[in-house]
């Protein structure tokens, strides 16, 4: 063990912790910083390692999924951080939802106690010239380090906007109104409803119109990149007033009890502890001034008496240009001992941080053990992720979600004896967990963790 060479971890968020947890398992020793609380971030209220500061949902754990096929994967490789998920799990359908703060204190606590791992809490300036190096650090990366790591790429960094979406105290909102319900009554009655006729539809657009919404720092201005995936509702209501109402607002798979019919519109809220005295207002991420933003929410049909937890913000989201920068083993090109993983890299989401995180961290490990790491197959979730974050060919790079078209398509005699698109997806799912085993077995990663929870959904 003393002859092994230490890891040194920038950043403690999902992929970090996921980073330091496996890098350890595998044998080698691990130093993992995290500026938090020496130095906050405009998102983070605690100093908790992985501590989520938007949605609750880690996103479907339906069968045959592309998020499903991700999480799969990560079960499989035993992934400590799906583990706390499943263990912190709050009613969310279909998706594996999860109690944030609980969430973040046993990732915090098991790390803690891991005797491979030190937590350093201080703020890292410039990237470790020697050794073997994870950069973690996520969305907000601190400005001086973002400057060392433009200098170390050769490579200007690109900025855009990511959101937290509004948090609603659960006894403030009225279900004489607001009701439970799935959508086509799918996962059973977990999210809360609130819906929509016409006319108060068209007041609450004229509404966020008119909002005055907080303007972007100096350093942002003339640079408002959005990712697609989490538009704030004031720039998406600015495409047209109809927008909303066929994104966050869709009304379609559910019933007022009201009247018995589809709503003109509806706002779906999500649990988000395990006591469910919260929810989440999901999709409304958005930078109106925050006295002017509650006023606006509390005219969803619901919630004019709500309290809120927590507001909407907008803040900058950094990472690097992937495909320019990186291998297929998430190691730099121009500095084959520094590896980059989460939202840095080029992947948005948090399955998909910790992801990386889990992958950086077995192939840090091995080199760390003079072994070579072994890319993760393009027939699975995971390799298709690393493929876009280093080969992508698009003059526009931007962070992406999981997805079946990340994948390889079915080969065309597949694509004719398989009919149905479910059908394929099932055989695309098939296809990938066979090469990921494949990859397990060659790397000795893992084992199968039951999924006792996701299969009875």
């Amino acid at each position: 063990m003393s002859n092994v060479p230490t890891i040194t971890i920038i950043g403690g968020g999902l992929a970090g912790s996921e980073a330091a947890w496996q890098a350890a398992e595998r044998g080698a020793n691990v130093v993992l910083y995290e500026m938090r609380p020496v130095r906050p971030t405009p998102a983070h209220t605690t100093d908790r390692l992985a501590e989520i500061v938007c949605s609750n949902s880690f996103k479907s754990d339906e069968v045959n999924s592309a998020p499903y096929l991700l999480k799969e994967e990560l079960r499989r490789a035993k992934s400590m951080l799906i583990d706390v998920a499943h263990a912190t799990r709050v009613p969310a359908g279909a998706a594996l939802a999860i109690d944030r703060d609980k969430f973040a204190e046993e990732v915090t606590a098991r790390i803690a106690a891991h005797p491979r791992i030190e937590v350093r809490r201080e703020e890292i300036t410039e990237v470790p010239r020697e050794g073997i190096v994870i950069i973690a650090t996520g969305p907000l990366t601190s400005d001086a380090l973002a400057a060392d790591i433009q200098k170390l790429t050769g490579d200007d960094q690109l900025y855009f906007y990511d959101a937290i979406a509004p948090v609603v105290e659960a006894d403030t909102i009225d279900f004489s109104i607001a009701f439970k319900a799935a959508r086509y009554g799918k996962g059973g009655d977990d999210y809360v409803n609130c819906p929509f006729n016409k006319e108060e539809y068209e007041a609450f657009i004229d509404a966020l119109l008119a909002s005055e919404c907080v303007p972007p720092k100096n350093f942002e201005q003339g640079k408002a990149q959005y990712f697609e995936a989490c538009l704030p509702i004031d720039v998406a209501v600015r495409r047209g007033r109809e927008t909303l109402r066929f994104g966050p607002m869709k009304p379609v798979g559910l019933t007022d009890p009201r009247t018995g019919r589809t709503p003109w519109a509806a706002i779906q809220l999500r649990q988000e502890t395990l006591l469910a005295d919260s929810y989440s207002i999901v999709g409304f991420q958005n930078s109106v001034k925050w006295g002017a933003q509650r006023d606006l929410l509390r005219m969803i049909p619901g919630l004019h008496n709500a309290e809120f937890v927590k507001f909407g913000q907008i803040h900058r989201n950094t990472y690097i240009n992937g495909p320019k920068v990186l291998t297929e083993t998430m190691r730099m090109k121009s500095d084959p001992r520094i590896f980059f993983a989460g939202q840095i890299s080029g992947v948005e989401g948090y399955v998909e941080s910790l992801a990386t995180g889990l992958v950086t961290g077995i192939f840090a490990a091995e080199l760390a053990q003079n072994r070579t790491p072994v890319p993760v197959p393009r027939e699975t979730a995971i390799g298709s992720l690393i493929n876009y974050v280093a080969k992508c060919e698009t003059g526009n790079y931007q962070p992406v979600n999981i997805t079946f078209g990340l994948l390889p398509p079915l080969e065309e005699s597949e694509r004719k004896r398989i009919k149905s698109k479910p059908d394929r997806k099932a055989r695309q799912v098939e296809i990938a967990l066979h090469a990921f085993d494949g990859w397990r077995a060659t790397v000795g990663v893992g084992e199968r963790i039951e999924r006792t929870e996701a299969a009875a959904l």
